[in-house]
């Protein structure tokens, strides 16, 4: 038995060179001082499982009212059952517990299992492989000069993310509040101008404006057939399965999805029977958790299925280690302006270093094998709760 004895959040503030549009997507800005939580759940034996969140997914009100009610005094080696009991609450909860704050619940208690036991999350999980390709994930477009503003700097930069030694690309294209999007055509654009750059043996992926009509959904993924891309990602309004389904049984370019929409394992099910989507999407931040995301691998096998794993950090990584039906580790966001590998304030080394090879190793160590940086944590610590 694991016995819970507390759960804390602790609010922190870390320098950062990415602002945050009208839209809520990323792009290179001025230095900056932002705000993430540590949540940390400790169990009787003094043993801490951890996960970063948004302040706003763990903040008090949720922390109190659902999450210590239902996991104080609980067996973490339980965690399945500390999970559907979490996530009953979700009904009656108003709207406030999300499946963000189940899946970093559910990501501590892996990583205090696996600290505890002294054994990787990818390894409690059945432990596929000891390292797994990874692509780049680009930034949104944007109109800063050098940056991602033109066809032809998304070209320059796939080179270079090649010559680094990624193997495929994935390119976020132009969104609003850009002032010249959305346009299809000018994904198109990007997407030409990034092939003709790398040549055909460097896998592409698009995932573009969000709310795309049909028939605009219809053309660039004609395009991308041509251009012999991967998968087309959330080209529309996920809540729509139907549009989905239609747009499936019109193109040859697998889609992928559902990346933002909620319903957890339940609604890729629904997404399956409806023929929605060739390849699930799911991750452990939007989809509830570890455990979900990886009933969602397993349901898209059984249905001989990839399921791509949306997102980066160490609970996406420790599910991309522990299945086989996922190719890719997502790995991003980048841009020109921006070093990836550089190490946050608040860690002291990356989870997901890779390799000239383009391959990013299973961390080693217990838990999820991120090394945090306690001491920088307690002298910027701006709230506990």
């Amino acid at each position: 038995m694991i016995k819970i004895e507390s759960i804390r959040a602790v609010e922190f503030t870390h320098p950062t060179r990415r602002s945050v549009d009208a839209a809520g997507h990323s792009h290179p800005g001025p230095l900056s001082q932002a705000r993430l939580a540590l949540l940390s759940i400790r169990s009787t034996d003094g043993v801490e499982g951890h996960c970063f969140a948004p302040p706003q997914v763990v903040r008090p009100h949720v922390l109190d009212q659902f999450v210590r009610r239902v996991l104080v005094g609980g067996d973490a080696l339980q965690r399945e059952k500390l999970w559907c009991e979490l996530e009953h609450w979700q009904r009656g909860s108003a709207g406030q517990l999300t499946d963000r704050a189940l899946g970093a619940v559910d990501s501590a208690l892996f990583d205090l299992i696996g600290r505890t036991l002294g054994v990787p999350v990818h390894q409690l999980l059945g432990g596929y492989r000891d390292k797994v390709p990874a692509y780049g994930s680009t930034m949104c477009g944007d109109e800063l000069a050098g940056g991602l503003s033109t066809p032809e700097e998304y070209a320059a930069f796939a080179l270079r993310l090649v010559e680094r030694g990624y193997k495929a690309i994935k390119l976020h294209t132009w969104m609003p509040p850009v002032s010249f999007a959305p346009n299809p055509g000018m994904d198109i654009k990007a997407c030409t101008a990034v092939r003709e750059a790398v040549g055909p043996d460097i896998e592409l992926m698009l995932d573009g404006y969000h709310e795309y009509s049909r028939t605009d959904a219809l053309r660039i993924g004609r395009a991308l057939e041509e251009l012999g891309f991967a998968w087309f990602e959330e080209m529309m309004n996920e809540q729509s399965t139907a549009s989905y389904a239609w747009l499936a049984g019109q193109l040859d370019v697998p889609l992928l999805g559902p990346e933002s929409l909620s319903g957890k394992h339940y609604a890729r099910a629904d997404w399956v029977k409806a023929g929605a989507s060739d390849i699930l999407r799911a991750g452990v931040t939007g989809c509830g958790g570890i455990g979900p995301t990886m009933k969602v691998a397993h349901l898209a096998e059984s249905f001989g299925m990839n399921c791509e794993v949306h997102g980066n950090g160490a609970p996406n990584l420790a599910v991309c280690g522990a299945i086989r039906n996922c190719r890719w580790y997502e790995r991003g966001l980048l841009h020109p302006f921006l070093d990836y590998d550089e190490v946050p304030a608040y860690l002291n080394a990356i989870v997901d270093p890779m390799d000239a090879d383009g391959f990013v190793a299973l961390p080693k160590g217990p838990g999820l094998g991120e090394d945090i940086n306690f001491d920088y944590i307690a002298r910027h610590t701006v709230a506990t709760y």
